[in-house]
């Protein structure tokens, strides 16, 4: 199989690692990580990053590699990530990219344009005329200056739709045309994607069950040890997850069961929120729609052409 790049996206505990993993194993592919907690160094166990034994089962590129004091943004991240597939693709070998932060799939795949700032009455004076027009009439309008943001944005993303609008009113150029500039998109048909949309009630269960084993296999103490370092809770990795409400219960401000709840609750409310993102963002990658290992990577062939058992 020549050699290409695969994109794997989904919710926290939906099962995407093992799914990637899976597809590095069968094509010999090399995994480059695509969620923004698992870039850095520390909360192995929080963050769910890969065992050091899966890691040893297929090249992982990503990973742990950024200490919690050096907060990364989309653009270092789309940076790195290049250049690892670049190396990838000079081994001869199949990418596999997988994660759960949308906007890192959305810097790959479309780009990160450099649009100037917008200026706040700008903004305004747009929604304004959003709102006087109606969903329709603004996309109509929208699709005369750019009609390849207004064929890709659906009618009911507000917030998109206002978007590539101001860009135009403020600049003169279309956003898609700034972002035709950027040189960090993956070109078209150069990579397949699929996003992991598991039945609600079955991922909540397995957010709640994955904290109680997170627990016990010694999560405190990776928690301890970073909140003794007293970095800026300004800092990406200070906002994981758990990370608060573990902190919280080391401070003797929580009950351990208390604590533990909590996180749970936040960890749902993240997967909700990751999965209404993918369905928005994302809405024209195939779904795979069960949890189960073996049912995911019987959906994921059936959607894979060239791909074989």
């Amino acid at each position: 199989m020549a050699p290409r790049i695969w994109l794997i996206a989904g919710p926290t505990a939906s099962g995407k690692s093992a799914l990637a993993l899976r597809l590095a194993e069968a094509t010999g592919g090399e995994i480059v990580n695509a969620d923004s907690m698992q870039l850095y160094a520390d909360l192995r166990l929080l963050t769910a990053r890969p065992s050091a034994e899966e890691e040893a089962r297929a090249p992982h590129h990503l990973f742990g590699t950024v200490d919690a004091a050096d907060g990364w943004s989309v653009g270092r991240w789309l940076k790195a990530a290049h250049d690892v597939l670049a190396g990838i693709e000079a081994r001869g070998r199949p990418a596999v990219v997988v994660g759960g932060t949308g906007l890192y799939f959305h810097a790959l795949t479309q780009g990160l344009a450099e649009v100037p700032e917008i200026a706040a009455d700008v903004r305004r004076a747009v929604a304004a005329e959003h709102e006087a027009l109606g969903a329709d009439a603004f996309r109509e309008r929208l699709a005369r200056v750019d009609p390849a943001a207004a064929a890709r944005i659906p009618v009911a993303d507000r917030q998109r739709l206002t978007r590539a609008w101001e860009v135009w009113a403020a600049t003169g150029r279309s956003l898609s045309d700034w972002q035709g500039d950027n040189a960090l998109a993956l070109p078209s048909g150069s990579w397949s994607a699929v996003a992991l949309d598991p039945p609600r009630e079955a991922l909540y269960a397995r957010c709640d069950a994955r904290l109680e084993a997170m627990l016990s296999a010694g999560v405190l103490d990776e928690v301890a040890a970073l909140a003794a370092r007293d970095l800026d809770p300004a800092l990406p990795l200070m906002k994981a997850v758990g990370f608060r409400e573990f902190a919280a219960h080391l401070r003797g401000e929580t009950e351990l069961p208390d604590a533990l709840a909590a996180a749970q609750q936040e960890t749902r409310r993240y997967a909700k929120r990751q999965a209404t993102w993918m369905r928005g963002q994302m809405a024209d990658w195939p779904r795979i729609g069960g949890i189960a290992p073996d049912e995911q990577w019987r959906q994921f062939i059936a959607q894979s052409p060239g791909l074989t058992p």
